[in-house]
């Protein structure tokens, strides 16, 4: 048969039908519940090229056609050092989609690629200050990426298993270096096999991963543990249901009473013993 030719009416059609409860539904509960978005904000949504970032300028767009109040839009790429093959796939996928993308370079991928310690720690952290910085320049006061419930869970995860502590992906942040920006993540509440299936359903092709560093065979430990973490994840939830909600849920039942020790807002350390 026939292949049926991918549109931007039908992807967006797709949202407002069969994804209406899974996607968009809960990308406008985030943004209220959250308070991600206020009136005439101007928004950078940040685009890395995968399945994740484009359902986010999707979703953006979407809100935008409801039109409840005012806020700007800028779409944003930034091009690390992409192979040529992977900038023709995102511009492909933009245009496909009515995404009227700004991208602009950085040598990200070339400064980072001899660091033998934590390189994707770095990448991500110089990323983020890259989209900052333009955003900032565009006229932005915030960003939005495209984390979604599985990240944030995973997450949880890996700061009690790897890093000691108990702390989450939170939903919108102030940036400590950049003034008066602020970092949201509409896609909080939406499922990664939610996704999936929408880019499936839409025949929709997406950047996989196109890090250097992957693209090479080396290992790239942050994302080794984050698999770690979703192999198990998927493991305990078919043993007993229940178990990812639970996950979430548990960074929004913290006991300060149950608690040895947590730090204030201040990161002023506070110990059970100070007022038993």
């Amino acid at each position: 048969m026939e292949e049926k030719e991918i549109t931007a009416q039908d992807v967006e059609a797709s949202l407002r039908k069969k994804f209406k409860k899974s996607m968009f539904s809960r990308f406008a509960k985030a943004v209220n519940e959250y308070e991600l978005i206020r009136e005439n904000d101007k928004i950078a949504v940040c685009m890395s090229g995968g399945k994740d970032s484009f359902a986010l300028a999707k979703l953006f767009q979407e809100l935008k056609r409801h039109n409840k109040f005012p806020f700007g839009l800028e779409f944003l790429v930034m091009d690390p050092g992409y192979s040529s093959e992977n900038r023709k796939k995102i511009e492909k996928n933009a245009e496909l989609l009515n995404i009227p993308v700004s991208i602009f370079e950085t040598d990200i991928f070339e400064s980072v690629h001899s660091i033998e310690k934590s390189p994707c720690y770095l990448c991500a952290r110089m990323r983020r200050g890259h989209l900052y910085h333009r955003a900032k320049d565009l006229g932005c006061n915030k960003i939005a990426l495209g984390h979604h419930y599985d990240d944030v869970i995973e997450t949880i995860l890996m700061g009690m298993l790897y890093g000691g502590q108990i702390q989450t992906m939170m939903p919108k942040v102030r940036s400590a270096n950049f003034e008066g920006m602020e970092l949201i993540r509409p896609m909080y509440l939406i499922r990664e096999e939610t996704i999936k299936h929408w880019r499936d359903y839409n025949g929709l092709e997406f950047l996989q991963c196109a890090c250097r560093f992957t693209e090479n065979g080396e290992k790239d430990e942050e994302n080794s543990k984050r698999r770690k973490m979703k192999a198990l994840i998927r493991r305990l939830e078919a043993e007993d249901a229940g178990i990812e909600q639970n996950i979430f849920r548990s960074v929004e039942n913290v006991s300060l009473k149950t608690v040895i020790e947590y730090k204030d807002k201040d990161g002023v350390r506070h110990r059970f013993t100070d007022d038993y």
